[in-house]
């Protein structure tokens, strides 16, 4: 499996094979981890710009931990630091940083500045979230389910909540293309964009999977081996708060949904989490939630990209 050169904007660029790949190859970076006597040093002498337009704990967090770790150099770049669009043209920008780093991550907001970056810097760039897809959260969802059950085979995510958002649209895109059956509950108007939807729904067809979109909670978490959601309001959108509230609040998870999906599903839930609101304390706090998990896999799924994208790991190990 050679990805060397490769950036990640969205999981749709990359085939079956190569999510699978990426997610066996972060268990073992796990695992390995976790060992603490081998730390290897994949990344000494690499440098990484870590591009931020908006807040983060675990992107941040996660990217400077899996480069600084095997002994690279992660440089954060807010939006105040450098000239992004506004003064420098973002193509002189990209070929700039291209020049001085071995590759780049961007969170913000447009996807048309990951694919700037991508097209003019020369380098892989990383998504680590736009207002389209997340595509980094996305692995670490994968990896987690698979840890909890052993297998993706037959698998089945299930989301509720606003379902156009970055989060239910990356594992869309995901759970089709790997072959995982999803389902997203969600009201008339938060529900993803049919189109997509037919995209996704044909994806996962050819992959033995469904995608399933209704507007019933229940209907949509029955039978899931993961029950997942996110907050009710993403960045950009806290005008839309109280309206957001109103008609999401149908969709919170509760124990009663949570049994409606079986004993042995799991909680997911990409962080942070607004305790209360989307789902409740005591599912959140609860023996079936993930979270933690889930948000530790962010740092192994992007180590994963990084040493493969860099050419820095045996794909045959």
């Amino acid at each position: 499996m050679n990805l060397t050169g490769r950036s990640l904007l969205t999981l749709a660029d990359y085939s079956r094979t190569e999510i699978e790949y990426l997610v066996d190859l972060s268990i073992r970076l796990k695992q390995e981890w976790q060992t603490q006597a081998l730390r290897p040093r994949r990344l000494e002498g690499y440098t990484l710009a870590m591009i931020f337009e908006k807040l983060s704990t675990r992107t941040r967090s996660a990217f400077e931990t899996a480069f600084g770790e095997e002994g690279g150099l992660p440089v954060f770049l807010s939006k105040q630091d450098i000239h992004l669009g506004s003064k420098e043209d973002l193509a002189d920008t990209a070929r700039v940083l291209g020049r001085m780093y071995d590759c780049i991550q961007f969170r913000g907001f447009s996807q048309a500045t990951v694919e700037a970056l991508a097209k003019w810097s020369g380098v892989p760039v990383y998504n680590g979230l736009t207002d389209d897809f997340h595509p980094t959260q996305a692995l670490a969802d994968l990896m987690t389910l698979k840890e909890c059950r052993g297998s993706l085979d037959g698998a089945h995510i299930a989301y509720v909540g606003d379902g156009r958002n970055n989060v239910a649209r990356s594992l869309l895109v995901a759970c089709a293309r790997i072959g995982v059956t999803m389902s997203v509950g969600a009201p008339a108007e938060l529900s993803p964009d049919p189109a997509f939807v037919a995209t996704c729904a044909a994806e996962a067809h050819r992959n033995g999977a469904r995608v399933d979109v209704t507007t019933d909670p229940v209907a949509a978490v029955r039978g899931a081996d993961a029950v997942y959601t996110d907050v009710w309001v993403s960045m950009g959108e806290e005008s839309e708060a109280a309206r957001r509230a109103q008609i999401l609040s149908p969709y919170r998870v509760t124990t009663d949904l949570m049994r409606s999906a079986g004993s042995d599903a799991v909680f997911l839930h990409c962080l942070p989490a607004v305790k209360g609101q989307e789902v409740t304390v005591d599912v959140f706090e609860g023996p079936a939630s993930r979270v933690f998990d889930q948000a530790e896999n962010r740092k192994h799924t992007i180590k994963a990209v990084l040493l493969s994208t860099l050419g820095r790991i045996d794909a045959q190990q």
